[in-house]
């Protein structure tokens, strides 16, 4: 048998060797993979075994709310929600100071819940609320550093395609305990992101609120929003009280907005043709790198690499504390070159093993993961969300990068609450009978 320290360091020197040189993520996994595969059971055998591995790893029922759930977002995206969500949250903290840029969290934070995507949230809230603050003399980084920190906040409540990947990459933790979970730790990442701006509104008093628009306009507001926030109500509510699976609940997500959409008639039968082009695009990249990374998974276990680690951790500290803070610094770091999807496929079968060990619920420890990683996709230099909402604002990225890092440290300490309070992410899954 190769020795494990030998798959270890071909499995991490091949990824980082591969990404430094420009390859593609999928490719940057599954080479290194495949190679240790050789190692392991020869070419002839491995390349079968490999090709097996793949194989297993994309034939899931599951998954497929994984491109239906892209599907919904890209619908809705193109669909004109976004607005009626928008002027909805604006009515909701019109009074408050700063209000569009708390009008931002609370659009972002409903918007993120529905598309899934904190990219698509940042990009469809940013180029929509933007103009406006300009208008209105707002500070142009901030206003795209308050776009890109709540952004994120939907890739915790549901419908979440992170959320998904690692009920996959966990052995089949509920995915709807996994949602029901998400619900506090998400509003409690926009509070955050609201309290910062609430503290920056208070050193520029020219940043006042507006009058309460009056309960008719916030009826009609209301009422227009109502359909896009159905969709929540809908998907989510028929997974978590299992009247439906995922997978049927994402099928039910993309038939919703399709027909709000066309009863909006902001898309054609014309559209439909870019709309499934853009999700199969999407969702074609996240099923490969599930593919290659079940190549990486399986090599992992024959090599007891996860135990290796484990015994390691142990040898050296006994503290849950010290274990627990390791594996959130890398994570966040891990978390700013590689996307929240091959970051989750990667670090689950090694981490999770050891989280369990400590004591910690697979549920919980799945918020725990996908906060981090939320964190990571809007930390500099390259975090995707950070591209779009300085772009989306015109403004250069350095000074969003400043703006930005108040945002970050209270993130870094709401993260540290999440981890050591576990009731806030297990309180609302037990209260539903989802955990035992």
């Amino acid at each position: 048998m190769v020795d494990p320290l030998i798959i270890g360091l071909v499995l991490l020197g091949g990824m980082v060797v591969l990404l430094a040189l420009g390859a593609p993520v999928s490719v940057s996994i599954g080479l290194p993979s495949a190679v240790c595969m050789f190692l392991v059971a020869g070419f002839d055998r491995g390349a079968i075994t490999s090709a097996q591995q793949m194989l297993r790893g994309t034939n899931s029922f599951a998954l497929l709310a994984i491109p239906f759930f892209v599907l919904a977002g890209v619908i809705m995206n193109n669909g004109g929600i976004a607005e009626r969500l928008i002027n909805f949250a604006r009515v909701l903290v019109g009074r408050a100071p700063a209000s569009l840029m708390q009008t931002t969290v609370v659009a972002n934070t409903i918007f993120g819940a529905v598309s899934g995507s904190a990219v698509a949230t940042a990009a469809a809230v940013g180029s929509t609320v933007s103009p406006m603050m300009r208008k209105e003399g707002y500070d142009r980084s901030m206003s795209a550093a308050a776009n890109v920190a709540s952004a994120p906040a939907g890739m915790l409540i549901p419908p979440s395609n992170t959320l998904i990947i690692y009920s996959l990459a966990a052995g089949g933790t509920s995915i709807g305990a996994l949602f029901m979970a998400g619900y506090i730790p998400g509003l409690l990442w926009a509070a955050t992101c609201a309290f910062i701006i609430a503290l920056y509104a208070r050193k520029h008093p020219e940043l006042k609120g507006t009058s309460f628009p009056g309960w008719n306009v916030f009826f009609t507001t209301f009422l227009k929003a109502l359909p896009s926030l159905g969709l929540i109500v809908v998907a989510i509510g028929g997974i978590i009280v299992g009247f439906f699976t995922p997978t049927e609940g994402s099928a039910v997500a993309v038939v919703y907005a399709l027909l709000l959409s066309f009863i909006y008639r902001t898309i054609g039968l014309r559209d439909l043709g870019k709309i499934l082009y853009d999700a199969c695009r999407t969702s074609t990249i996240v099923i490969f790198l599930i593919a290659v990374s079940s190549i990486m998974g399986y090599v992992m276990t024959y090599s007891r690499l996860p135990q290796i680690i484990a015994d390691g951790l142990f040898g050296w500290t006994d503290s849950k504390v010290i274990v627990m803070l390791i594996m959130m610094g890398i994570l966040l770091l891990i978390g700013i070159p590689l996307d929240p999807t091959p970051a989750m496929l990667i670090f689950v079968p090694i981490f999770l093993p050891i989280a369990v060990s400590y004591g910690i619920d697979p549920v919980h420890f799945g918020i725990i993961m996908v906060f981090n990683l939320s964190i990571a996709v809007i930390s500099p230099p390259s975090a995707p969300v950070l591209f779009v909402g300085a772009q989306v604002a015109k403004v250069r990225l350095e000074p969003v990068i400043v703006k930005l890092m108040p945002f970050m440290l209270a993130l870094i300490v709401m993260l540290f609450v999440i981890v050591f309070v576990p009731e806030i992410s297990l309180w609302l899954p037990r209260m539903a009978g989802l955990l035992n």
